[in-house]
């Protein structure tokens, strides 16, 4: 059962693994959703096609509207960091954040993970209430700090980042 803010969705949304000639799409979702740090088309490439198995795309009539990066943490195999999540402007207030993160660790290879981990800035309300809600879905702790400072951007003038942890995580449950 979904939340009162859930609006139905207007046509079917298909989660899948990305492929290179995404790459594009994903890039112009991203810009469009602020405050998203936009990365270079390159970037995209790679998490498209060497990062395909961690990273979901949500389809809707031949057009991405979401996406999310991820990737196993090298020394931590029961963690996977979630880089990005990117829902477009007209597919907001579907769920699809969640739902695309449910796709991710539902895959086979990525059962044992027990822990997520992401950076969200403190002003993005979005961010928060997605991963919140998912930890919560999951019987979940949170737990948050400071990984990355203002100053730790140089001059490019970016909100601290705080790394939230999400576990640890048990099957999904019905809301």
């Amino acid at each position: 059962m979904g939340s009162a803010s859930t609006k139905p969705a207007t046509a079917t949304v298909l989660c899948r693994s990305p492929e290179a000639d995404d790459a594009p799409e994903v890039h112009s979702l991203v810009e469009e959703c602020k405050p998203l740090d936009l990365n270079s088309t390159y970037a995209y490439l790679l998490l498209c096609s060497h990062f395909a198995s961690t990273c979901v795309v949500a389809e809707r009539e031949s057009r991405l509207v979401g996406f999310v990066s991820s990737y196993k943490k090298p020394a931590e195999s029961t963690v996977l960091f979630v880089w990005q999540v990117a829902v477009s402007p007209t597919a907001r207030g579907e769920g699809l954040g969640s739902r695309m993160l449910d796709e991710l660790i539902q895959r086979e290879d990525y059962r044992a993970v027990r822990w997520i981990e992401t950076t969200i800035a403190p002003t993005n309300a979005a961010s928060w209430a997605l991963f919140e809600s998912f930890a919560k879905r999951r019987g979940a702790l949170c737990a948050q700090e400071t990984l990355f400072r203002p100053e730790d951007f140089g001059a490019e003038g970016h909100e601290e980042e705080r790394l939230l942890r999400i576990g640890p995580l048990r099957p999904a449950t019905e809301d």
